[in-house]
């Protein structure tokens, strides 16, 4: 039988879930368990690789420290990466009993947010241990506590080793129902993988290097193999594919930064009208610039006027209202 143990707490030397992990674990060890324990603050760049490290246990106890408020962001790390990277399959089922101590308040309230958060993932949650610490010294000299830390271990590995069964709860009943993890459909190795990759800080800015490279190549690519068009033709092109919409008035401009001559189109609509030609407006009421390359992608529907803005390839200056009716009134198809 194997136990992992994760402790999310700071590691400092006078912290009350050390010494009960500490006296828990030679408890284990004299009932012939193995133990591995994880230390989260040590580990701190590669959590997202850690509920790889779930599947040869047969139980886990989650064990952290309240100093201020809550479990701690290693503890709340490492249960989101259990629900994004987790092999469901195998948290389905697994028990884990929850270690909390405080030593200011909320250990309460801890040891239920663990509880609660495991079932949502699927597993069994067992009674743990939680309680207030002040002085860890008088708590590691009294043998009261220690019989009572001896004791709950030894339900731990009963419970973990006769599988005992638990009634239904809400909590499974909202994974089942609501619950859903957007992920891709990988497989758990697949999975584990990724998660390494992704907590490689080398890696992942290697990769984002890699991108940018390639979106640079593949624009250069796109320039020369297809030339800018004339502004005559995307004249056209909004004249054809116009779609009046009531209560419309508003005078556009849109500028091709790329573009040497007829680099400006102004485009006036009133109502069921529109005159577009070449030229500058003397007033708009919106002014757009942008490359001949996203202009392209615009009149062709790959890419709508607000989408480009929002992706930062398309600037503009005036009513943002009126910049999105520029997507309904013209259909490019």
């Amino acid at each position: 039988m194997k136990i992992n143990i994760y402790y999310g707490g700071r590691g400092i030397i006078d912290d009350p879930t050390l010494i009960v992990l500490s006296r828990m674990t030679e408890v284990f060890k004299e009932l012939n368990v193995q133990v591995e324990q994880f230390n989260l603050f040590e580990q701190k760049n590669g959590i997202t690789a850690l509920p790889g490290t779930l599947k040869n246990a047969d139980g886990i106890i989650l064990a952290s420290t309240v100093e201020w408020f809550g479990v701690g962001g290693y503890m709340h790390q490492f249960l989101d990466a259990c629900w994004l990277y987790g092999d469901k399959e195998k948290l389905a089922g697994l028990y884990m009993a929850p270690i909390v101590m405080s030593t200011t308040h909320g250990e309460r309230e801890g040891m239920m947010e663990l509880s609660s958060a495991w079932e949502i993932l699927g597993g069994i949650p067992l009674d743990g241990i939680c309680g207030y610490i002040a002085d860890t010294s008088t708590f590691e000299r009294n043998e009261s506590y220690q019989n009572l830390i001896e004791k709950k271990a030894e339900n731990i590995y009963r419970n973990m080793n006769q599988k005992m069964e638990s009634l239904p709860t809400s909590n499974q009943a909202v994974k089942n129902r609501v619950s859903i993890t957007k992920i891709t459909d990988l497989t758990p190795q697949e999975t584990e993988q990724l998660s390494r990759y992704i907590s490689n800080e080398e890696y992942v800015q290697k990769q984002k290097e890699d991108i940018q490279e390639l979106s640079s190549i593949f624009r250069d690519k796109m320039d020369k193999d297809h030339a800018a068009e004339h502004a005559e033709d995307y004249v056209s092109k909004l004249k054809n594919c116009f779609k009046p919409v009531a209560g419309i008035h508003a005078v556009y401009q849109i500028s091709l930064l790329d573009q040497v001559k007829d680099k400006d189109i102004m485009v006036k609509i009133d109502n069921q009208n529109i005159e577009c030609k070449l030229g500058e407006a003397a007033q708009c009421s919106v002014h757009v610039s942008m490359n001949t390359t996203i202009m392209e992608q615009i009149v062709a529907g790959r890419l709508t006027f607000q989408r480009a803005f929002m992706e930062g390839n398309l600037k503009m200056k005036g009513d943002f209202k009126l910049l999105r009716t520029m997507d309904q009134l013209f259909e490019f198809k």
